[in-house]
């Protein structure tokens, strides 16, 4: 029987971040922290009601007596989507519902909407699909016209310059995830 070394966690923390904990955000109290004491709590993004009760469990064990006033300092989890320290509960379990349905496309397209979470929602409805490139969208949206290509003219055809104007022109837009992973969404 060999002896397995026990998981230490991170410098700072009370508890190891774990992939299977999904988003969280560190919660500090800024009482203790305006008087140079370092008091929060890592918590998971699962409702505005859990996250509430944990911070109020939080402010209620601060060194500091009577702590009212919490900020988000550190987050994990949100596919690279940046939280502001004063983001409401409600708005830090939206975004992590939506990353845990969409992964980094939804952060991608959260990104191109700057930060607008309803928009990036609202492209979904209109969602293409996924392709090597684009162009391979393009050439399949050309076929599904029912446009015939004779076969003199399939070489001179650029397939990839088509799809590259139709984002330019603002008809779709391109997100590539992946080597050979592209996701097309119509534009609005």
């Amino acid at each position: 029987m060999t002896d397995q070394p026990t998981p230490v966690a991170p410098l700072g923390t009370t508890d190891a971040p774990t992939v299977e904990a999904g988003p969280r955000i560190y919660v500090a109290c800024l009482a203790a922290y305006n008087s140079g004491i370092l008091h929060g709590r890592w918590i998971r993004a699962t409702t505005p009601d859990e996250i509430k009760a944990e911070v109020s469990a939080m402010l209620a064990e601060s060194p500091v007596p009577q702590a009212e006033e919490w900020a988000i300092h550190d987050y994990e989890g949100f596919e690279g989507v940046s939280l502001p320290e004063c983001a409401s509960f409600e708005t830090v379990c939206d975004l992590a519902v939506f990353l845990s349905e969409h992964g980094s496309l939804g952060a991608k397209l959260h990104r191109h909407f700057g930060g607008r979470l309803e928009e990036a929602r609202a492209a979904f409805e209109d969602y293409a699909g996924q392709y090597k490139t684009a162009a391979d969208f393009a050439e399949e949206v050309i076929r599904e016209t029912g446009t015939e290509v004779p076969a003199s003219l399939q070489y001179y055809i650029d397939w990839q310059a088509l799809a590259r104007d139709m984002a330019l022109n603002g008809e779709i837009l391109v997100f590539q995830t992946g080597f050979d992973e592209v996701h097309i969404f119509w534009s609005r």
